[in-house]
């Protein structure tokens, strides 16, 4: 069996209770622009890329792999893997 290559997104948030600045600024840039029944405002990021493996679970291991250890800080974010469709060769 050959390896298969995945489309591969990671989201990842920060985790309830941590202070998001950014969600903070982006807030009050929409009150300002008359947007005032918005509220709860949290940036996040997504990450997309493919990857070669030699199936699902391999894939996703090795993806779990890359989030605790750059793509996301597990002690204040959190990270949801999406392996996406399998891309034909």
């Amino acid at each position: 069996m050959s390896d298969a290559t995945f489309r591969i997104r990671v989201t990842v948030r920060l985790k309830a209770g941590v202070n998001d600045p950014q969600g903070a600024t982006v807030q009050a840039g929409l009150r300002d622009l008359g947007y005032r029944q918005v509220d709860g405002v949290r940036v996040g990021k997504i990450i997309e890329f493919t990857l070669t493996a030699a199936d699902q679970a391999a894939a996703h291991a090795q993806v779990d792999a890359m989030c605790h250890a750059l793509l996301a800080n597990p002690v204040i974010e959190t990270f949801a893997i999406d392996l996406g469709t399998q891309v034909e060769a």
